[in-house]
């Protein structure tokens, strides 16, 4: 039996979704989590890596559970939830097709950042937004964020894992973005088909450098499209892991400009 889990965590002071030696990730605690409950080590499989710092309120990923398990779906998120930390939750699982690949038959993804401009950033807020209390011009941001949709070649906001090679492809495609005010800040919010390594980050600290008046809005399209060799090299500006949360994780569906 296939099961498909969805998970909500709270990224701090856990060293991202990828399994490391330390075995302080996600994929570590969710893999010795299930493996206590089979009785059985059982590799998971997620629709794509979250940093360190970075959270989620909805990550899918997938697992082949046991035949000699009789547990039925519903059974696995308690069973697993008493022996995750609280910051990690299973929100939902649900028996799903031998086909079905988290990664893979993922269609698409949404992302949100939280930028806060409060004069104090509130302690509850702490680590899940990137506090910004000098101003911030909301019409630039929107600007700048705009220049993100559509099909693009986003080389430049894309940071190497290093196994990349001159046939590794950077074009992604943003269906939309948007910009919402929230009481304490803004919200940026991005629907694409994919996103590279700290894409929503660099995307975000891109803006963000325009909206506070440190980069123009030519020399923020500027990055965009760029020809072999990249010759304005990479955005350097890489906003922290604090504001950023895998909102969804989209399959089958079509993604809707937002």
């Amino acid at each position: 039996m296939r099961l498909k889990l969805i998970l909500a965590y709270d990224g701090r002071g856990i060293g991202g979704w990828q399994s490391q030696t330390g075995g302080n990730t996600i994929q570590d605690l969710v893999e010795a989590a299930i493996a206590e409950t089979a009785k059985k080590p059982i590799r998971i499989h997620g629709s794509g890596r979250t940093d360190a710092g970075v959270h989620a309120l909805a990550q899918v990923a997938h697992f082949d559970a046991p035949e000699d398990t009789n547990m039925n779906p519903f059974n696995w998120v308690p069973a697993l939830n008493t022996k995750l930390p609280g910051s990690i939750r299973v929100m939902f699982c649900e028996e799903v097709s031998r086909d079905f690949h988290a990664q893979y038959s993922a269609t698409g993804k949404t992302y949100r950042y939280d930028l806060s401009t409060e004069p104090v950033l509130s302690p509850f807020r702490f680590g899940r937004a990137w506090h910004l209390p000098r101003q911030l011009d909301p019409f630039m941001l929107k600007e700048v964020l705009d220049l993100f949709i559509g099909r693009h070649d986003f080389e430049a906001f894309g940071a190497r894992r290093g196994y990349e090679t001159e046939e590794t492809n950077w074009v992604r495609t943003i269906s939309g973005v948007t910009l919402d005010p929230i009481e304490w800040g803004w919200r940026i919010t991005y629907t694409g088909d994919g996103f590279l390594y700290k894409m929503v980050r660099l995307l975000t600290g891109t803006a963000v450098q325009a909206a506070q008046g440190r980069l123009r809005l030519d020399e923020a399209a500027a990055y965009l499209d760029q020809p072999p060799g990249l010759p304005l090299g990479k955005s350097p500006h890489c906003a922290p892991a604090d504001g950023l949360f895998l909102e969804a994780v989209h399959y089958g569906e079509k993604l809707r400009r937002v």
